[in-house]
């Protein structure tokens, strides 16, 4: 059987380890489905819809799901993928502070086709999976195992007690890398119920809480948790793990909640694990004062608790917000987009603060977990663009010209060349904290600073002007001639255009 598909395969499907990504996301896509893995795609569809373009710009969706991967204790990273993207991942991961090892299983075209990839995978598994060291190891396929059909379903699912978990993040199935992290979080957490419903489990590390718990869904400040628990106290209520964890562990832990708060929207996986536990699931985040009101009054409605507390639990924070609102306001109008999950709860806070927002773009799709959202926002003059794409959010900054754009490296890069001050969403404003009276003052503060330097960004402008551009681009040793007569004399030597060519293009 294996020889026939060695001589059969040339003539039926492309040479997929050979052409990598170059095979395009419609060629990819229609290998997959030939090689099984239609009911993956076909889930990842419904999870993660696209928008009415193929989907985002974004970095590799599989970054999501590594870097999830590699910041849980006793968790090995296996990627299984063309050999420039696993150097890309890996060197990526490296640079957002991991600092673990990641594996890598190669291939070629002969391993791929006589299925001694997945042999290969399955002996890699099978010398990780060392309980002294590992608790889980996390299989990923990329594009073109993806692709080609390798079956990670057929690996074991524990080895000597080590969990094994495979999952695919093709680029051509998830649409952007935050999406990728609730691939992995889903699989794990639907891994771990499993174990619940078939007997005890370990306790978390730091012991098991007795308040009822708010499980935290999305990765936030380091800060926020335990804003989040202290507004939690007066409700008789306590901030759970933060998924995804840190641990295996804590995924027990976080199962065992009396509610799931969906502080990100997109983990939808996560979110019908949680379902399928009977835990209930609250979207939105407690961002500003609005915000915060709501959002605890959907938790204690939730949790059954009664009104007076859940009033007693306003009362104690809002106040403070407020305060802190009202201590730094933020004047001017911000242009805001990106691609973490986050973007609509900065635009609450930045509305709250006083500053116009017209626009919000997010990578993320429009779903029931952040509707609230939506609709606080566009009932305050805010058009939010679900599935933005990048032209999409330059023709909002060229047509709005803020004061100052938040955005992806480059909608920043266009808007300091149009001497607009901008920040990167991903490095200045999401690891920032959000939750809180902490969340209202850490924003304005650089908000306000970027503002400030308007005069200093068109000074730049004014003396930069031209330097680098057309004909002075390049490295010259003295300053260019433009040399009129030649550029009239090539001009002269270009056909004229017909009358009835129709323009290229847009």
């Amino acid at each position: 059987m294996a020889d026939n598909r060695t001589k059969t395969a040339p003539d039926t499907k492309p040479d997929l380890a050979a052409a990598g990504c170059h095979a395009g996301a419609a060629e990819m896509r229609r290998a997959a489905q030939a090689a099984g893995k239609s009911d993956v795609l076909e889930g990842y569809a419904r999870d993660y819809p696209q928008g009415p373009h193929d989907k985002p710009q974004s970095m590799c969706p599989a970054f999501g799901s590594l870097r999830v991967g590699l910041r849980m204790r006793r968790t090995a990273s296996v990627l299984c993928g063309s050999a420039c993207c696993v150097y890309g991942l890996t060197f990526t991961s490296h640079f957002y502070g991991a600092r673990r090892t990641v594996g890598y299983v190669p291939f070629n075209s002969e391993t791929l086709v006589t299925g001694k990839l997945f042999e290969d995978i399955r002996d890699a598994v099978h010398e990780l999976s060392d309980p002294e060291h590992y608790d889980a190891v996390v299989v990923t396929n990329l594009c073109v195992p993806s692709a080609s059909g390798v079956p990670l379903q057929l690996l074991p699912e524990q080895i000597n007690g080590v969990r094994i978990i495979g999952i695919d993040v093709p680029g051509f199935g998830v649409p952007t890398h935050a999406e990728a992290k609730d691939v992995l979080a889903g699989a794990m957490l639907s891994y771990a119920r499993k174990e619940i419903a078939q007997g005890p489990v370990p306790a978390p590390r730091q012991g098991v809480e007795e308040r009822p718990t708010v499980t935290l869904v999305g990765e936030i400040f380091p800060a926020d948790p335990v804003t989040i628990n202290m507004m939690l106290e007066p409700m008789g209520l306590a901030a759970g793990p933060v998924v995804p964890t840190r641990e295996w562990r804590e995924l027990y832990a976080a199962l065992d909640c009396a509610v799931a708060a969906g502080l990100h929207p997109f983990y939808t996986a996560s979110f019908r694990e949680f379902e399928a536990a009977g835990r209930p699931v609250v979207g939105s985040a407690p961002v500003g004062c609005d915000g915060t009101a709501d959002w605890l009054q959907a938790i204690g409605t939730a949790c059954n608790v009664p009104q007076v507390k859940i009033d007693q639990a306003k009362n104690a924070i809002l106040p403070a917000i407020k305060g802190a609102l009202a201590g730094a306001p933020v004047k001017g109008r911000v242009t805001l987009s990106g691609y973490e999950g986050s973007e609509l709860l900065v635009a609450r806070l930045l509305v709250e603060s006083g500053a116009e927002v017209p626009y919000v773009g997010t990578a993320c799709p429009k779903n029931a977990w952040s509707e609230a959202d939506r609709q606080w926002l566009e009932a305050r003059g805010v058009e939010v663009n679900f599935r933005a794409s990048l032209e999409e959010d330059l023709a909002a900054l060229e047509a709005l010209k803020p004061d100052l754009a938040i955005g992806t490296t480059p909608v920043v890069q266009k808007a300091k060349q149009m001497a607009i001050p901008a920040l990167y969403f991903t490095n200045l404003i999401s690891a920032r904290p959000l939750m809180g009276p902490a969340g209202a003052g850490s924003v304005a503060q650089v908000v306000n600073a970027a503002i400030a330097n308007t005069e200093r960004f068109e000074s730049m402008r004014d003396f930069f002007e031209g330097v680098g551009t057309g004909d002075a681009s390049g490295i010259w040793e003295d300053v260019p001639n433009e040399h009129a007569e030649f550029r009239k004399k090539q001009r002269a030597r270009k056909p004229a255009k017909p009358l009835s060519e129709e323009p290229v293009g847009c």
